[in-house]
């Protein structure tokens, strides 16, 4: 069974995705598994990854978080998707992204359960980042080709960091640890955490949507966007936390399970953890 050809579908469909985003800006009246409103474009990225992967012969099953079960397609790996991660950018042309996580257990399962991971990231060029066999490496999409531009590494000496929710309903725990280190990084949150995990990755520091007061889960999809970003993130030597392990040892029961996500420098994950 092939995860490359798994991979090579996404990013052969990432220029088709991007070129058709200008005319599916406006909502429609359904709303997706967890009581999001979708987009037009939400749908028809979903269809059309789905189409795609489920005529690879190594794809046996499709989950996306815009569909509310999983589709077995056939025998194989088990493909997690967020078609559009942060498509509320959309309207402000602002980035966002693909994630994709592919598992080798049956839905729903641990993070530990993946054999790959990757994200196409729609800004100023199209970028896209794949973990796999313990390393993460960043190409770039032209046309639907993967031009190799290097191994990422998380830099030693973090530098940013972005934190999502409404202040006023972090827990007094994430509140203090954001003081603690809004004196040494420079924010950076722009509401579609693939581009905010890319600038941890570029530059070093730490992501989060955190638990709630309203909700203690978080807003984030552990199979769809939590389990698959904490895998590149490892892989490229940095942490993952939900508050007090690693994303990919929380266990999940539910196909659209919400998680806490921290994902960045080891240093700054395990201060976190000690503090919330």
């Amino acid at each position: 069974m092939s995860v490359s050809e798994i991979l090579d579908v996404v990013a052969t469909a990432a220029p088709e995705i991007r070129s058709g985003l200008p005319g599916r800006r406006t909502k429609i009246d359904e709303q997706n598994r967890s009581g999001e409103r979708q987009l037009a474009a939400d749908v028809w990225a979903d269809e059309l990854l789905g189409d795609r992967l489920a005529a690879v012969d190594s794809v046996g099953a499709y989950a996306s978080e815009e569909r509310d079960e999983v589709e077995n397609v056939g025998d194989g790996y088990l493909v997690a998707v967020d078609p559009l991660d942060g498509s509320s950018n959309l309207r402000s042309n602002n980035p966002m992204g693909t994630v994709v996580g592919v598992y080798d257990d049956d839905l729903p399962t641990t993070g530990r359960s993946l054999v790959a991971a990757a994200f196409v990231l729609y800004g100023p060029i199209t970028t896209m980042v794949v973990a796999r066999d313990g390393s993460t490496t960043e190409y770039v999409v032209e046309a639907g080709d993967r031009r190799d531009v290097g191994e990422i590494a998380l830099p030693e000496e973090p530098t940013v960091y972005g934190f999502g929710g409404r202040v006023p309903d972090w827990p007094a725990g994430v509140a203090d640890y954001v003081e603690t280190i809004e004196g040494e990084l420079k924010l950076r949150y722009g509401g579609a955490m693939i581009a905010d995990v890319s600038q941890v990755l570029t530059y070093g520091g730490i992501f989060a949507y955190p638990m709630l007061q309203s909700r203690s889960s978080g807003k984030l999809r552990i199979l769809f966007e939590g389990a698959p970003i904490a895998y590149i993130v490892e892989s490229a030597g940095g942490s993952s936390s939900d508050g007090t392990r690693s994303l990919l040892d929380v266990e999940v029961t539910e196909v659209h399970q919400r998680t806490p996500v921290f994902v960045g420098n080891a240093d700054l994950v395990d201060r976190l953890e000690a503090t919330v």
